[in-house]
């Protein structure tokens, strides 16, 4: 029996992975319903900050609420996290495009994200045998390339129907529906954290572990500058719904690279600069800035890699980090993955006004320091634990 059928056939599963998945969808549905909904009365530039602040939201919440899953239960605070979420997109929707409410429930959405990634990851070692904990989390990442497939699309059918807060709608009832599959799962009513003496840095005690931290936000500041960056060359193509499809392609690309992963052994401390570089350079074709249909494919190549450098920094995360942090170390990855992405998108919006070559070439140059910080928390001789 292969890795896939076994991990399926692992009952709750797949109840968790499709409530997981939906749950999450406005990760990839909600930046491009805000910058579709900003750029109806603003500038490219505003509406990457909006874009920004939404993740930078997420990124600040994201270990406050792992914490408390870590110490306390997931489903209360997953509900009190998506009902605070969908309360920020109301207020995007009613703001009337106005920058102070745009902005400020922007943040709550953001804020509000329940950490469905992070509680997922935790409940792996408990569902699944210890050897196949690593082909669970590549399945994981692989399956959440869906959500970068299917996000896009859902917003530009959601605005294609009913415009622009249509598709923030679509975010909020996505969110809370997959919440509510989630949390009423007997494992994640059951699950608790692990009882230990907690230090107040928490994960963030393990030295090498911050450093793989710092790496993630450069590769999220490549990854998240291409929405925007995407947008850009769509509209200067005539056609801004591309950028859906475009985006939609890199995920493919993903999607692909998580599958074909899932047969690969984990590896020694190479592995994770191995990738990361792979990331890096699949974003240097994408300087030639082609058609679109050549473009499509450039960015689904560009994807490949984003999977297995996740994997193996969740792989590299549960080796250093103190026992009794696993929720809130993957929040922390998690979290490094959205400041980089706010950064990146916020960034690229100013480039992309002076050209969309330069725009591109931020994602090669951020995955080119996300390779140095790798590199030094691979093969750095100093304590796990600080």
């Amino acid at each position: 029996m292969s890795a896939l059928t076994e991990l399926l056939r692992t009952p709750y599963v797949v109840r968790l992975l499709v409530a997981s998945q939906t749950g999450r969808l406005p990760m990839a549905s909600a930046p491009l319903a805000l910058l579709f909904f900003a750029r109806e009365a603003h500038s490219l530039a505003l509406a990457g900050l909006v874009v920004g602040v939404y993740t930078a939201g997420m990124a600040v919440s994201a270990p406050i609420l792992a914490r408390v899953v870590d110490r306390w239960r997931q489903p209360p605070v997953l509900w009190g996290s998506a009902l605070l979420s969908a309360a920020g997109y109301l207020l995007v929707g009613v703001g009337d495009h106005a920058v102070a409410p745009t902005m400020a429930g922007a943040v709550l959405a953001g804020a509000g994200t329940p950490p469905l990634e992070a509680c997922l990851r935790a409940l792996w070692p408990g569902l699944v045998r210890p050897e196949a904990v690593a082909a669970a989390y590549s399945l994981d990442i692989a399956v959440q390339e869906v959500i970068y497939v299917t996000g896009p699309l859902v917003t530009l059918l959601a605005v294609g129907v009913a415009g622009p807060s249509a598709g923030l709608a679509a975010a909020a009832l996505l969110q809370l529906a997959g919440v509510a599959v989630f949390a009423s799962t007997p494992a994640v009513r059951t699950w608790r954290g692990v009882a230990v003496d907690r230090h107040w840095a928490g994960p963030l005690r393990a030295s090498r572990f911050v450093v793989i931290l710092l790496g993630v936000v450069c590769a999220g500041a490549a990854i998240g500058s291409l929405p925007v960056v995407v947008t850009g060359y769509a509209e200067n193509a005539g056609n801004r719904s591309l950028s859906g499809w475009l985006l939609a392609a890199q995920a493919a690309g993903a999607l692909l690279g998580g599958l074909l992963y899932m047969r690969a052994r984990p590896g020694g401390p190479s592995r994770l600069p191995l990738v990361t570089a792979a990331l890096a350079a699949g974003f240097v074709p994408l300087l030639v800035v082609p058609e679109p249909a050549l473009m499509a494919v450039l960015l689904a190549v560009s994807g490949v890699s984003l999977p297995p450098v996740l994997t193996a920094v969740f792989l590299t995360a549960d080796r250093l980090t103190p026992p009794g942090t696993a929720v809130e170390a993957f929040a922390w990855i998690i979290t490094a993955f959205t400041v980089g992405s706010a950064a990146g998108a916020a960034v690229t919006g100013s480039l992309v006004a002076d050209s969309i070559r330069h725009g591109f070439a931020f994602a090669p140059v951020a995955g080119l320091l996300a390779v140095a910080a790798m590199s030094v928390a691979s093969f750095a001789r100093r304590p796990v634990i600080v």
